[in-house]
C-alpha cells in the first residue's frame, strides 16, 4: 500500500485505517487537507520518550475512534485546529528538532494524515535532520497500513483498550478493534520489539477503564501468553469521565482503587517487569495533561 500525492490532489481513496471508507472524509471527517491542533515538547509521556527534553508531541485532529471519554473531544470528535500546508508541517518538525532539541517526533492519531508526514519529514531527512518517530495510537491500525509507512514508526506507542467487541463498539464506535489492535501491537513487537531506551521499540498502554477493570486484565493475559511478558506496558489509573461519559454509565465514574490495584496485581502476576503503573489517583481534570483544557496551537505540556 502506497499513496502517492500529486501537488494539489490528495483526493485518493482512504484505506488506512480498519474501516477503509474508501473516500475522504470518511468516518474519521478527515479531508483532502491537514489539519493540526497543537504542538510541542510533552514531558507526560513514558520515560523513555520524554527524556531529558521533551517528546515532540504533533496533535492531528481527528480520529479513527470516537470514544465517548474522549479527553480530546475539542480536535479529535469535532476536528477543531488549523489546517496547515505540507511546508508548514515540515516547519512545525524543523522547529521541534532544532528549536526545542526535543527527544523524538511524536504523531499522536496519524493514521488519517500518513501521506502528509511523509512528504513533510522528505525535505528534513534529506538535510539529515532526523529523530525518531513515535507512532502514537490507539491500536485502531491495519497492519498493511504500519507496513507501508514503517518508516514513520520506531516507537510504537498503542494502546490495548478493549479484550471485547461488543465493549469497542459501545464505547468507541470501533468494529473489529480488538484483532485489529492486537495485531498491530503484534506487528510492532515483531519488527521492533524492546530495544535500548532512545532508539525505539514498542510500549502498550492499558488505560483501566470503569467498570472494565477485567478487559484490561484480558489484555495482559493475551500479551504475557501470545507475546511476551517482556513487552513493555504502561498501566494507566489516569482515567477521568470527559465529554459524553458524563451521561453515559459505567464511563460517568472515575476508577475505583479496587479495579485498578487489580490489574496493577495482575501485571506483577503475570511477569510484566520491563513497564510503568501509575500511582492510583492520576485522573485529575484541572492537569494540562487533559485535553480538553489544552488551546490550539503550540504549547509545551508538563
Amino acid at each position: 500500500m502506497r499513496h502517492e500525492m500529486r501537488k494539489g490532489d490528495v483526493s485518493f481513496p482512504c484505506e488506512l485505517c480498519p474501516r477503509r471508507c474508501g473516500r475522504r472524509p470518511g468516518f474519521c471527517g478527515a479531508g483532502d487537507s491537514l489539519r493540526v491542533f497543537r504542538w510541542g515538547p510533552h514531558f507526560g509521556e513514558e520515560p523513555p520518550l520524554t527524556g531529558t527534553r521533551g517528546s515532540g508531541c504533533v496533535f492531528f485532529s481527528r480520529c479513527t475512534m470516537k470514544c465517548l471519554y474522549c479527553q480530546n473531544s475539542p480536535w479529535s470528535w469535532k476536528g477543531e485546529g488549523v489546517d496547515r500546508t505540507v511546508p508548514e508541517l515540515t516547519a512545525i518538525f524543523r522547529e521541534l528538532a532544532v528549536k526545542d532539541r526535543v527527544e523524538n517526533w511524536n504523531l499522536v492519531s496519524p493514521t488519517p494524515y500518513l501521506p502528509f508526514i511523509r512528504e513533510a519529514v522528505h525535505p528534513l531527512l534529506k538535510e539529515g535532520i532526523r529523530l525518531p518517530f513515535v507512532w502514537n495510537s490507539s491500536g485502531y491500525e491495519r497492519v498493511e497500513t504500519l507496513e507501508a509507512y514503517r518508516d514513520l514508526c520506531d516507537w510504537a506507542l498503542f494502546d490495548l483498550r478493549y479484550s471485547r467487541g461488543e465493549t469497542a463498539e459501545a464505547a468507541s464506535s470501533a468494529p473489529g478493534y480488538v484483532e485489529a489492535s492486537r495485531a498491530a501491537v503484534r506487528w510492532a513487537w515483531e519488527r521492533l520489539g524492546s530495544r535500548a531506551a532512545g532508539t525505539g521499540g514498542l510500549i502498550v498502554r492499558v488505560l483501566v477503564l470503569p467498570g472494565h477493570a477485567d478487559e484490561a486484565i484480558e489484555n495482559l493475559a493475551w500479551l504475557a501468553t501470545e507475546l511476551s511478558n517482556e513487552v513493555p506496558v504502561s498501566v494507566m489509573s489516569q482515567y477521568t469521565p470527559a465529554y459524553k461519559a458524563v451521561e453515559t454509565p459505567p464511563f460517568d465514574r472515575g476508577v475505583t482503587e479496587e479495579e485498578y490495584e487489580s490489574v496493577a496485581e495482575a501485571a506483577a502476576d503475570f511477569g510484566f517487569e520491563n513497564g510503568w503503573v501509575q500511582g492510583f489517583g492520576a485522573a485529575d481534570p484541572k492537569l494540562a495533561l487533559l485535553g480538553e483544557n489544552m488551546p490550539v496551537g503550540r504549547g509545551v505540556v508538563r
